[in-house]
């Protein structure tokens, strides 16, 4: 706090000031978030175990990389792609990795954003200077989403970098631009976990409540929501001799249940931009399946097919946002 209030009041070699010479408070914010972030050890152990386990990931997409590739197999051609989706079955692959250590990462981020500062008292020191309040949640939230943004965008080229000097082949310019959609829709998909953190730090006190909080959302939507919707689904079945309408309809209200988890969503965006073969996530009739070629679909096709999943991710970090806002907005700040 105390590097806030010397670059609040004398700047940091002009860098903060803007051209009529008044600092901007909420740049100091965000670069001094964004300082904690990187130095704090939980985001070093975090980054560690994410690069280990994506890295192991990458060894076994490689180590079966000439059993993947087949000769007629339509995505044959997408070799680059392979190293994000392939497993041996020893490790799973680049992207369940992101699925699940992901929300980790973004909940170690802002489980303590507000909260651990108010327990402290350096939010009623913060908020004496000349700073809106709004600007400290916002440049939480941004100095997270950058640090989370730059991690994925290292990590997804590295995986590039890497396939490229041992496949020997560059990827095409179809693989490239799949390849930076899947790390948006990764990023954000974490950020709705960064946000979710961010609303438990400032309705509860203690940061260790809000990271419990956090975690048990996590769980549930991990583990435990698609054991509740198997049951719905047991209790539903159709019967045998349903028509092909209602069967179909049944299998869309399932989907449509399981897809109220952040994590069913960005498998579907992620499945879809990296097999591009992938032409529906839905069950399909024999009307709709007929005459159909096996070939891979376009870059705007797909994203035409994970527009609502993208939708869907970016609806539900901007609620969690405005609700932590206007949480905190019309919070008391001068009470320890």
């Amino acid at each position: 706090m105390k590097k806030i209030f010397h670059d609040l009041l004398n700047g940091k070699k002009g860098q903060n000031r803007s051209r009529n010479g008044v600092i901007h408070p909420f740049r100091v914010i965000v670069r001094k978030e964004m300082s904690d972030h990187m130095h704090s050890w939980r985001f070093i152990i975090m980054v560690a175990i994410i690069a280990l386990t994506c890295f192991g990931s990458l060894y076994t997409s490689l180590s079966n990389f000439s059993n993947a590739v087949k000769p007629n197999d339509p995505e044959g051609a997408f070799f680059f792609l392979k190293l994000f989706t392939l497993s041996d079955g020893t490790l799973p692959s680049f992207m369940v990795f992101i699925s699940f250590l992901g929300p980790l990462l973004g909940i170690s981020l802002g489980f303590d954003a507000i909260n651990t500062e108010h327990n402290r008292g350096t939010l009623s020191r913060v908020m004496a200077q000349p700073i809106h309040r709004d600007y400290l949640l916002n440049a939480k939230f941004v100095a997270a989403l950058a640090v989370i943004s730059i991690l994925f965008f290292a990590l997804g080229f590295l995986v590039v970098g890497l396939g490229l000097i041992i496949i020997g082949i560059p990827p095409t310019a179809g693989e490239f631009l799949r390849i930076t959609a899947f790390l948006l829709i990764s990023i954000f998909y974490v950020a709705f976990w960064l946000n979710l953190s961010i609303l438990f730090s400032v309705l509860f006190r203690q940061a260790a409540t809000s990271a419990l909080a956090s975690i048990a959302v996590w769980l549930f939507f991990t583990v435990f929501y698609s054991m509740i919707v198997n049951l719905i689904a047991k209790a539903i079945v159709p019967p045998e001799t349903a028509s092909m309408r209602y069967m179909i309809g049944y299998q869309n209200f399932i989907l449509n249940l399981l897809r109220v988890a952040p994590s069913n969503l960005f498998s579907d965006a992620g499945t879809t931009l990296l097999m591009p073969a992938v032409r529906s996530l839905g069950p399909l009739s024999m009307e709709q399946v007929q005459g159909a070629i096996p070939s891979p679909l376009p870059l705007g096709q797909s994203l035409m097919i994970v527009w609502p999943q993208l939708t869907g991710l970016i609806a539900a970090t901007t609620v969690c946002f405005g609700l932590s806002y206007f949480s905190f907005m019309k919070r008391e700040i001068r009470s320890r």
